[in-house]
C-alpha cells in the first residue's frame, strides 16, 4: 500500500489579486524544479489543507495548491459575488501564469473533478494529465441524490439532523430553503444552516463513520463558506450547461487521465465516474472497493499516490 509522503512546509506563498473584489492565496512546494502539478480542492468552498501536499513525491514534483474564491486564506472570505466557475478557470490561469508554467498536470476531488475537467476542456494545451477522484458532474441527479433523496436512506439518522433547520412546508426542494438561509441577513440562521449543512457532508464521506472528521466541517468559519458557496454553485447548477462535462470529453481525451473513485462513495456515487469512463474511455478507471468519498481513506491514498508515481516515473 502506498503511503503518504512526510509533511512539508511551502517554499513560496502569496496572494494574488484577480479582481477589484477577490484576491486569492497559493502556495508552493516541493521543488521549484519538480513537474508542475495544480491541486484542485474541493467544495466548492474547502480550500487547501496541509495534508494535500502529501500526494506527490516532493523531490519530484513542484505542487501548487490554489484556496479558490471565497475558500480558505482567499478574501473576502464565503464571498458569492464575482465567483462562478467561470471566474475559477481564469484564476487558475493567472496562477499559472504567474508562477511561469506552460503545462501542469491537473489533480482534484469531488468538486475539484469537476473543476478539474471544466479548466481542461477550456485549456486542453495547458493539461499534461489528469487525476481525478470521487467524479461529481453537478448534474440534477447527482444533487437529488445526495440534497433530497437517495443517501437519506442510507443515512436516515444523520439526515434528520440535516433536515433539523428546515420546516416541514420547505422540505420539498432543500436545496433552495438551505440557500435562502444561507444568503439571508440574519448571522445566527445563516450559521446554524452552515454547520447543518456541512456536518452532513462531513459525516457521510468516509465508508466508515468518523466523528472528528464530522466536527471539523461543523466549525463555523469553515462551514460558512463550505456551505455558502456550495450551496450558490449548486442552485446554479455549477454555471455550466446540462451534460457540458461529458459533452465536452473529446476535447481532452488525448490527454492522459487517471480516475480513482470509491465504490461505497454516498456523496459522489460511482455511477458518475462510470459515465465519465464510458465517454472518456482511454482514461485509467480504478474503483476501490473499500472506500467512500474521502481523499484521506487508506485505499484512496493507495491509488493515488501510485498514480502521481508511476506519472513522475514516465517524466
Amino acid at each position: 500500500m502506498h503511503e503518504l509522503y512526510p509533511p512539508i512546509e511551502p517554499y513560496h506563498e502569496t496572494f494574488l489579486e484577480v479582481s477589484q473584489l477577490h484576491t486569492i492565496h497559493y502556495e508552493e512546494c516541493g521543488t521549484a524544479a519538480g513537474i508542475p502539478v495544480l491541486f484542485v480542492h474541493g467544495g466548492p468552498g474547502g480550500g487547501s489543507e496541509a495534508i494535500y501536499r502529501r500526494y506527490f513525491n516532493p523531490a519530484r514534483y513542484r505542487v501548487i495548491l490554489v484556496d479558490q474564491r471565497g475558500s480558505g486564506k482567499s478574501t473576502p472570505h464565503a464571498e458569492l459575488q464575482e465567483n462562478t466557475t467561470q471566474h475559477l478557470i481564469a484564476d487558475m490561469e493567472r496562477v499559472r501564469e504567474a508562477t511561469g508554467v506552460d503545462k501542469w498536470l491537473v489533480f482534484g476531488g469531488s468538486w475539484g473533478s469537476t473543476l478539474g475537467l471544466a479548466y481542461a476542456q477550456a485549456h486542453p494545451q495547458r493539461v499534461t494529465g489528469l487525476v481525478l477522484r470521487g467524479i461529481f458532474l453537478c448534474r440534477e441527479p447527482e444533487l437529488l441524490w445526495f440534497y433530497q433523496e437517495g443517501a437519506s436512506k442510507i443515512y436516515p439518522d444523520l439526515w434528520e439532523q440535516f433536515l433539523a433547520p428546515i420546516p416541514p412546508e420547505e422540505q420539498g426542494n432543500l436545496l433552495q430553503a438551505y440557500y435562502r438561509r444561507l444568503t439571508g441577513d440574519d448571522p445566527q440562521v445563516r450559521q446554524e444552516a452552515a454547520r447543518a449543512w456541512s456536518v452532513w457532508e462531513g459525516s457521510t464521506n468516509k465508508l466508515l463513520f468518523d466523528e472528528q472528521a464530522a466536527a471539523k466541517y461543523g466549525e463555523a468559519e469553515f462551514s460558512l463558506a463550505f456551505a455558502r458557496i456550495e450551496a450558490h454553485y449548486f442552485v446554479n447548477q455549477a454555471f455550466l450547461e446540462p451534460g457540458q462535462l461529458l459533452r465536452d470529453v473529446d476535447k481532452i481525451r488525448h490527454i492522459p487521465g487517471v480516475i480513482v473513485q470509491g465504490r461505497y462513495d454516498m456523496i459522489c456515487p460511482v455511477t458518475s465516474a462510470w459515465d465519465l469512463h464510458r465517454a472518456w474511455p482511454e482514461a485509467d478507471l480504478q474503483i476501490v472497493p473499500d472506500a467512500g468519498h474521502s481523499i484521506t481513506e487508506p485505499g484512496i491514498i493507495d491509488r493515488l499516490v501510485a498514480a502521481t508515481d508511476r506519472i513522475a516515473d514516465l517524466d
